[in-house]
């Protein structure tokens, strides 16, 4: 009996990460990136690893009414989110759910199977980042 979940054609699925790059559907992205059912984005704050900084997630407000889950990989460990970073989202109606990317991306790519309307803040795995 076949299980694998079916995505539509269309649908951005985290395939592999490490080394500092993510490869989704196909394409290679060498920095930090938002994941969307639809898109993927470069996310600059990201990369640049700010785990305080309340204006991270700038590039998300516009999207903030098509995200119910928000998943945070923040690097090869989960860290966790500064106070202003956490008011800041949930002021947005946002509130994320925070892990090791790794865990993130295993966890997109089921919630996206599910149909579920998921993106994924995905900080790289990289050696200084453990």
């Amino acid at each position: 009996m076949d299980v694998t979940p079916l995505i539509r054609p269309d649908r951005q699925v985290i395939q592999s990460y490490g080394g500092g790059v993510f490869r989704v559907s196909g394409q290679t992205y060498p920095y930090a990136i938002l994941v969307f059912p639809d898109r993927v984005l470069p996310w600059p704050s990201g990369d640049a690893g700010r785990m305080d900084d309340p204006d991270m997630f700038t590039d998300l407000m516009p999207f903030r009414d098509d995200i119910d889950i928000l998943l945070w990989g923040t690097g090869a460990r989960m860290t966790w989110l500064a106070p202003a970073v956490k008011a800041k989202l949930n002021f947005s109606g946002i509130t994320p759910d925070i892990m090791d990317t790794g865990a993130a991306c295993r966890t997109y790519n089921v919630l996206l199977a599910e149909g579920r309307r998921v993106v994924a803040a995905l900080m790289p795995v990289t050696p200084e980042r453990t």
